[in-house]
C-alpha cells in the first residue's frame, strides 16, 4: 500500500485567501469588473438550478453540462469553492498526500485541485478533463497566468488523453452527476497505474426537497456503485475528517 506524503507542500493558505484569485480570474473571463462579479456570485446556485429542465433523463446529461450550462456552471463553482473554503482547503491537503506522476482531474471545475496539483513536485503532468467548453478555457486561462502551461493540459473527454496510464485519478463532486457512475469507476480503474490511487467523493442524494436536481440517485444505481467500488478499490485511511476519501487500486 503506498505511504502517504507529507502535505506540507500544498499552497493551501494562498487557497483560503482568495482561492487561488478565482475572482480576478473569473472577472478577466467573463469581462466583468469585479464589483459586476461580487452582484453575481450570491445568486449563482439558484441560477444554475433555474437551468434545469426538471425531468432530466440519464441520456440528456452529456448534452446538458456540455452545451446548457454556460458560463453559470463557472459562477456557481467559484461561489461554492469561496463559501466552503475550509472543507476544500482539506481536500486538497489530502491531494498533496497522494498525488504523483501522472495525474487525471476528472470533472475538474474551475481547476482548483488541477492547478493545485500540477504546482506539487511529485507531480509531473495533470490532465484537466470537463465536458464544459467554459471550463476548459477558464482553467487555460488560469494556468497561464500561473505559469503551470507546461504541467497542465484541458481535455473535453478521457478518451482525449490518449493511452496514458494514470498514478493518481482525482474525481471530486461528479460521480453523483453520472447516470452510470458504476462504468466510470470501471474505467479509472482500467486507467490506473498499478498502487495508483484515487482521490474520490460524492452525494447521490436530490435533497429533501430537490434541492439538488442534478443529482443521480435511484437505489439501483447507487447499489451497483458500492459493489464495484469494494470490488475495485481498497479505502486508505488519512487522517481528515472530510466526505472525500482515499483508493488504492486492486
Amino acid at each position: 500500500m503506498q505511504e502517504l506524503r507529507s502535505s506540507r507542500e500544498v499552497n493551501v493558505d494562498g487557497f483560503l485567501r482568495d482561492a487561488l484569485q478565482v475572482k480576478a480570474h473569473l472577472a478577466r473571463y467573463l469581462s466583468l469588473s469585479l464589483e459586476e462579479l461580487e452582484t453575481r456570485l450570491p445568486s449563482s446556485t439558484d441560477d444554475l438550478a433555474d437551468l434545469h429542465p426538471g425531468a432530466f433523463r440519464p441520456e440528456d446529461a452529456t448534452e446538458f453540462y456540455e452545451d446548457k450550462v454556460g458560463t453559470g456552471h463557472l459562477l456557481e463553482l467559484a461561489a461554492w469553492h469561496l463559501s466552503s473554503a475550509d472543507y476544500i482547503a482539506d481536500t486538497l491537503r489530502l491531494q498533496g498526500m497522494a498525488a504523483r506522476g501522472q495525474v487525471l482531474d476528472f470533472g475538474g471545475g474551475i481547476g482548483t485541485h488541477a492547478l493545485s496539483a500540477a504546482a506539487l513536485r511529485a507531480v509531473d503532468h495533470v490532465w484537466f478533463v470537463d465536458l464544459n467548453p467554459h471550463n476548459q478555457a477558464f482553467v487555460q486561462q488560469r494556468a497561464e497566468v500561473m505559469g503551470l502551461t507546461h504541467k497542465l493540459s484541458v481535455h473535453r473527454d478521457l478518451e482525449s488523453t490518449g493511452d496514458v496510464c494514470f498514478d493518481a485519478v482525482v474525481c471530486l463532486d461528479v460521480l453523483e452527476h453520472l447516470p452510470d457512475p458504476s462504468v466510470q469507476l470501471r474505467e479509472f480503474h482500467r486507467r490506473m497505474a498499478p498502487n495508483a490511487i484515487a482521490l474520490l467523493n460524492w452525494y447521490f442524494f436530490k435533497g429533501h426537497n430537490g434541492e439538488y436536481p442534478f443529482h443521480f440517485d435511484e437505489p439501483a444505481l447507487i447499489d451497483c456503485f458500492f459493489r464495484t467500488l469494494q470490488g475495485q478499490f481498497l479505502e486508505v485511511f488519512h487522517p481528515l475528517l472530510i466526505t472525500a476519501r482515499l483508493y488504492e487500486k486492486i
